[in-house]
């Protein structure tokens, strides 16, 4: 069935499992995905976190098309081994970052009811998964490092840049394709000045800016790898012309283009059955660019969270419709914050990791990522 001869019936539902397990089902004929959060509340261990997604999964019948895991690099070694235990090889892509003095922030899996998820590897490793629906084809790539991690820093970059290219090449599509992107740099503050210059330049010679400029993340964290920045993407190909892709501007923000970050506010996939939107990386930041609320966690915390909704609003959604999100917090004494003042506000129980990390402003103390969706 094309996309354009019928639009399936979805349905989007979501289910707390437990108190640190939330899943969000969006029912999508002809396959089901599943947006699966563990937020290690609590010192939640490793065999524990990863029992319960191979737990759910098994009761799916659901392959991992993409995970990300938010964890101290000490906790590598038992986290690797539980998951061996419990998932099996690895083969699919995989995103490491480190959670600062949290042992263990968090898990978000991606995955999906169908069996047709092709894997593609880079340097021995799965990278990237590719599938398809009704109406379009996807690519995740993510955990992508550069071949030399001798190499200086933006040598790796350019490396790292060349490479999300090539996989996507090897996987049947286009830079043009891309909607989201992730960079997590090592030492963020020391040279995402220089970042932005090579992200740029590998944009514009590559036409970028012709087009949609996706949305994104770029914030501070160590990999176990100890690669200078780490690398990932979502990418969507239209299986006919009834999939559209576009950038959304934030009501409350300048474009980030404005002060030489290029990424869109966000990134939104209209399809005849659903509205996917794609959240960048947001934080503390007026209008005209500079950050607001210098030194004050709950008021950054408090802006952030109005932008974002603000973006939500303007595309006729709510927190009620995020499907995933990450919260990034530089300072670990302020990680209850986000929490407290999600209660205060009386948001509805969202599936986010908190994880400590470094904003990419040192006067920048929160930052949040979201993703949404709306059947139609």
């Amino acid at each position: 069935m094309g996309c354009s001869d019928q639009t399936p019936s979805v349905t989007l539902h979501r289910q707390r499992i437990s108190d640190t397990l939330s899943v969000v089902t969006l029912d999508k004929p002809p396959f089901t995905e599943y947006f699966i959060t563990v937020a290690a509340l609590g010192g939640l261990t490793p065999e524990a976190a990863v029992g319960e997604i191979a737990e759910f999964l098994a009761a799916k019948n659901a392959t991992i098309a993409c995970q990300d895991i938010f964890a101290s690099v000490a906790a590598e070694k038992p986290l690797r081994e539980a998951m061996h235990r419990r998932l099996g090889p690895t083969k699919w892509p995989l995103t490491w970052t480190d959670s600062g003095r949290q042992d263990l922030a968090g898990i978000q899996v991606w995955a999906v009811s169908s069996r047709n998820v092709r894997p593609l590897g880079l340097n021995g490793h799965t990278t990237a998964v590719v599938f398809e629906d009704a109406c379009a084809r996807y690519c995740r790539i993510a955990g992508v490092n550069a071949a030399d991690l001798s190499a200086d820093r933006n040598t790796q970059a350019v490396d790292v840049f060349h490479l999300l290219e090539q996989t996507l090449r090897d996987a049947g599509f286009a830079l043009s394709d891309t909607i989201r992107t992730w960079f997590y740099l090592n030492d963020i503050l020391g040279w995402y000045g220089d970042f932005n210059r090579i992200r740029d330049g590998f944009f514009r010679e590559r036409g970028v800016f012709d087009g949609l400029v996706p949305a994104s993340t770029g914030i501070g964290s160590a990999n176990a790898a100890g690669s200078a920045v780490v690398g990932g993407l979502i990418a969507v190909r239209p299986v006919n012309g009834a999939v559209e892709s576009y950038p959304v501007a934030s009501p409350l923000q300048c474009p980030a283009l404005d002060y030489g970050s290029s990424f869109s506010r966000a990134a939104e996939l209209n399809m005849p059955c659903l509205r996917r939107l794609y959240v960048s990386g947001t934080a503390s930041i007026a209008p005209e660019g500079h950050t607001l609320h210098v030194n004050d966690a709950d008021a950054q915390i408090d802006k952030t969270m109005e932008v974002v909704n603000a973006i939500l609003e303007s595309r006729r959604m709510s927190w009620s419709d995020v499907v995933r999100g990450i919260a990034y917090i530089r300072d670990a004494e302020d990680l209850p914050r986000y929490e407290q003042y999600c209660r205060g506000k009386g948001l509805p129980d969202m599936p986010v990791v908190v994880t400590h990390s470094t904003v990419c402003r040192d006067d920048l103390l929160f930052e949040i990522e979201v993703d949404a969706i709306v059947p139609k």
